[in-house]
């Protein structure tokens, strides 16, 4: 049980920037052709490969 590095924290921050649904203006200004975030992650299922 040690404390994270700054390159894993830094990862594991820019990760859970990404996983966020797409914004609603988003869908206004494509006429709805851009719907969801197709880069989006379950905690669960979806595992990110970040080693220590």
């Amino acid at each position: 049980m040690g404390k994270k590095n700054l390159v894993k924290k830094l990862r594991l921050a820019k990760a859970e920037r990404q996983n966020k649904r797409l914004p609603p203006f988003i869908t206004a200004r494509t006429k709805r052709k851009v719907q969801q975030n197709i880069k989006r992650r379950n905690w669960r299922s979806d595992k990110l490969r970040i080693e220590e």
